[in-house]
Formats: structure tokens, sequence, C-alpha cells
């Protein structure tokens, strides 16, 4: 399944059902196969996404200092980062923020 985010200030967002539902979850909204995102609430999923992001990066940089002390080989992470994920959703975000638009999903 694939989640679909549009709006009229921005093109749509395509994501897997993963990678929705984890937004979603990051966002507070309830993982649904419809919903919608007010102007009002974006600014705060951008806050909600990027402290994601800033624990994702800590924890990640933690276990690497502690694999290194450890005189281990560093973990292995995702390739793709929840900073790199995010990016696209957090302009689509501030762009309809700016715009007065809602983004409306499904599935």
């Amino acid at each position: 399944m694939l989640y679909k985010f549009k709006s009229k200030a921005a093109g749509d967002l395509i994501l897997l059902e993963p990678q929705g539902k984890q937004f979603l979850q990051l966002i507070g909204k309830e993982v649904q196969p419809q919903g919608i995102i007010e102007p009002a609430d974006m600014p705060t999923a951008v806050v909600a996404l990027q402290a994601a992001i800033a624990q994702q990066e800590a924890e990640q940089l933690a276990a690497r200092e502690h694999a290194k002390h450890q005189g281990m080989s560093p973990p292995v992470f995702e390739h793709i980062s929840l900073r790199q994920r995010c990016k696209p959703i957090i302009d689509m975000l501030q762009r309809c923020h700016k715009e007065n638009q809602a983004i409306v999903w499904g599935m």
C-alpha cells in the first residue's frame, strides 16, 4: 500500500506504507487510510519531525562511540536516514503552512 499526501500548495508526496505510518505517528496523527493536516498543526508537526531526527542522530552517534570504545565494528544503520526521509515532508509542511493550505492523505 501507498500513502499519497496532496495539497493545493505543493506537489503530491507518495510514501510506502511503513514510512507513511511512521510519518503520521511522529506528527501525532492517528494512522488511518485517510486524513487531513490543517495548517495550524503544521508548525508542531515540523518540530516533532525535527526532534525525531535529532533523537535518531544522537542515538546513532552514541552507538558508534560505544562500538569504538569497545573495539567493535561500527553498527550499520538504514541506508536512508530519517533526515533524508523527512526532508520532502518537512518542505511540504512548510510550504503548505506558508500558503495556508491543508494536506490531505489517502491510501
